[in-house]
């Protein structure tokens, strides 16, 4: 393999090797597109926190429940999405970090191999943190899910 400088995307001659698991058909990431509809519903209740309203002691029936739009609030549901996250195998991690990535307009969905592979070979840290420090995480992963002739339509139906 030639040795060439990095850049944003790696080059293509790079996903020739022997221990890259990367699938090689095309279409449809392998990850299940519930699992990438439940990290969108759940970003999108995260991002609906007010974080200039400040938690108190009184009745949420006397507040309107505004104390439920709190971080206080949020915080069993930013568990259950790290959780969600973290619970993922390694493979299902750097799929929705490429799934954001493509998102976001960083690679195009043909390019979905080089987009896992770069996810795979850029990993440290905790996936799930950096993901829910993304702002617009939902809308980057809904619009890879277009992408992909995917939508979360029926998802959201069956859970609203």
């Amino acid at each position: 393999m030639s040795e060439t400088k990095q850049t944003d995307k790696m080059p293509k001659d790079w996903l020739e090797g022997e221990n890259l698991s990367v699938p090689i058909d095309e279409g449809m990431p392998d990850i299940n597109p519930e699992k990438i509809c439940f990290i969108i519903l759940k970003s999108r209740e995260l991002a609906m926190e007010d974080t200039d309203i400040e938690a108190d002691a009184s009745n949420e029936t006397d507040d309107g429940f505004s104390s439920i739009l709190t971080h206080d609030g949020q915080a069993p549901t930013e568990a259950e999405l790290l959780g969600f996250i973290d619970a993922m195998d390694e493979d299902e991690q750097n799929a929705v970090v490429a799934m954001m990535w493509i998102g976001r307009g960083d690679y195009e969905s043909a390019d979905w191999q080089l987009a896992v592979a770069e996810a795979r070979a850029r990993r440290s840290g905790s996936v799930s943190k950096y993901l829910l420090g993304t702002p617009l995480l939902s809308d980057y992963l809904e619009t890879a899910l277009a992408e992909f002739g995917e939508s979360c339509e029926d998802f959201d139906k069956d859970r609203l």
